[in-house]
């Protein structure tokens, strides 16, 4: 088939269209930048910005089927950035598909929707939206979420996944700052509770949006108009998992700790702070990112086993030698500081 790929040159829509690639797809992508990794693997690339809807729908032409993978994340900014890539490009995305005829989109969401700001443990996707949101990108994708389900009917057959903390090879974001925050010693443990979440093996999240694509094709009765939670199924302590992550880098183990109290107040203080003097630059912390480090958030995921047959292919002890491997290979034909690049 021809399909079409939202943020195909971002981390989890490279191994997306990677996966789409081996099953011998013919693949469209769409991202703002260029991405030499995309032309290795015999894609079609376009570039634009997904709020440009005459760009968006020339470059979908043609397809027969959409993985909207491409979001604005991150913990601060503008919330007219945020509104532009999430809600009005899902909008434009969802518009392109009833006009081209269009009938399958899967659509990336987060488990952050769903986030109440406490300890969630082993919910399933019955689990309420809260009232109010502490961050942009949450807020944005959850009215993203809504549309994509709202969406589904007899013409266009969608359906939602959320995959939590990815992580894997070639991360462009959060293993970076994870690595250069190690590097100026700001890393803190917040509390001494276990704090358990759910991550997601990158190649993991991908192969799980095939196989809800293939069910949209096979039978979209099982799952269309729904959202599924998507993990590794085995939650950890997150201070386990960052110093995992750490240590592939060659980093030492975070064992500062911090109070939560403290550093939820500090994240509302720095965030207002930041706002009244127009300061653009990320705080060290945020009160939507204390909330996450300081609680257990892991869910349910036996809906997606039953509805369209997701298990866990690498488990956390061979994506951590993974992405060691990797990293050491960089090392090898990077040497210096590799990890702030």
């Amino acid at each position: 088939m021809k399909l079409f790929v939202t943020g195909g040159g971002g981390f989890l829509g490279l191994a997306i269209v990677r996966q789409l690639r081996g099953q011998g797809h013919e693949v469209v992508t769409f991202s703002r930048g260029n991405y030499p990794a995309l032309d290795q693997l015999g894609v079609t690339h376009f570039r634009g910005d997904l709020s440009d809807y005459a760009v968006l729908r020339q470059a979908i032409t043609g397809c027969e089927a959409v993985f909207h993978v491409a979001a604005k994340s991150g913990i601060c900014g503008k919330y007219e950035d945020y509104y532009l890539a999430n809600v009005k490009g899902t909008e434009n995305v969802l518009q392109a598909c009833r006009e081209l005829g269009i009938r399958n989109l899967v659509f990336t969401s987060s488990p952050s929707v769903v986030f109440h700001g406490k300890d969630s443990e082993g919910h399933n996707e019955s689990i309420l939206y809260p009232e109010k949101y502490d961050a942009y990108y949450p807020q944005t994708k959850a009215i993203a979420e809504k549309l994509v389900m709202a969406a589904n009917d007899i013409s266009l057959k969608t359906v939602s996944l959320r995959p939590h903390l990815i992580w894997g090879p070639e991360d462009p974001n959060f293993l970076p700052r994870l690595f250069q925050k190690s590097k100026a010693g700001k890393l803190r443990i917040l509390g001494r509770s276990p704090n358990r979440v759910d991550c997601i093996y990158v190649d993991n999240a991908a192969k799980a949006h095939l196989q809800a694509f293939a069910q949209l094709l096979l039978d979209p009765s099982r799952v269309e108009g729904k959202t599924y939670f998507i993990s590794q199924d085995a939650p950890i302590p997150i201070a386990e998992l960052i110093n995992q992550l750490l240590a592939t880098g060659g980093f030492p183990p975070v064992t500062k700790y911090l109070s939560p109290g403290i550093a939820r107040f500090a994240g509302r203080f720095l965030e207002t702070a930041y706002r009244i003097f127009g300061i653009s630059a990320e705080p060290a912390i945020t009160l939507f990112l204390a909330k996450q480090l300081s609680t257990s958030h892991w869910y349910d995921i036996s809906a997606a086993r039953k509805d369209f047959g997701y298990e866990v292919d690498v488990s956390v002890e061979q994506g951590m030698e993974r992405l060691q491997a990797w990293i050491q290979d960089l090392q090898r034909s990077e040497p210096g500081d590799w990890q702030l690049k």
